[in-house]
């Protein structure tokens, strides 16, 4: 695998998360309510409980748990746990939101060479852990390249100021 680089699979975009949960209910009304997420068809042909959501251009795809008393629920907010993150417009609308909501979260704060990435840390009903932050504060550079690239709409310009110089390197 050592010295592979670019797209070698032809990848383009992410489709979907898929999240088992104790109760349907609960994770769809999350994942509605709280997220913003549209609740869409499912194929029929699935054999077992589950629901699909989109929003933000992802899916959520929901698979109940056929035994949901046996798994431990996750208490402790670790930033460090796997999760997944959603940028958002605003971090103190999204503080006065959860705490309105009694949602317990964490804050923590990323800064990179004078730039501050705000993180809000919760849990969604079956313990996954959800971050919310201003993360296209932080530009993606690649470790191979030295050109900025980000899909953050603050990065754009760095993007589009930066592809004249590499086009006209080639």
């Amino acid at each position: 695998m050592e010295g592979i680089t670019g797209n070698p699979l032809g990848l383009t975009s992410v489709n979907h998360i898929s999240l088992v949960c104790k109760s349907l209910d609960e994770s769809i009304n999350f994942y509605q309510n709280i997220l913003g997420f549209i609740p869409v068809k499912r194929p029929g042909s699935f054999d077992f409980s589950g629901a699909w959501l989109f929003g933000y251009g992802i899916g959520i795809h929901l698979l109940q748990i056929v035994n949901p008393e046996n798994v431990p629920i996750k208490k402790e907010i670790n930033p460090k746990d796997k999760h997944i993150s959603f940028q958002c417009e605003s971090m103190g609308l999204v503080q006065k939101c959860l705490e309105e909501m009694k949602i317990d979260f964490a804050c923590a704060l990323v800064e990179e060479n004078g730039v501050k990435v705000n993180q809000l840390f919760f849990h969604d009903p079956d313990g996954f852990m959800i971050e919310i932050c201003n993360c296209d504060n932080l530009p993606v550079i690649p470790l191979v390249d030295d050109m900025a690239r980000s899909c953050s709409r603050l990065n754009h310009e760095i993007i589009q100021q930066q592809i004249p110089q590499v086009v006209n390197q080639i």
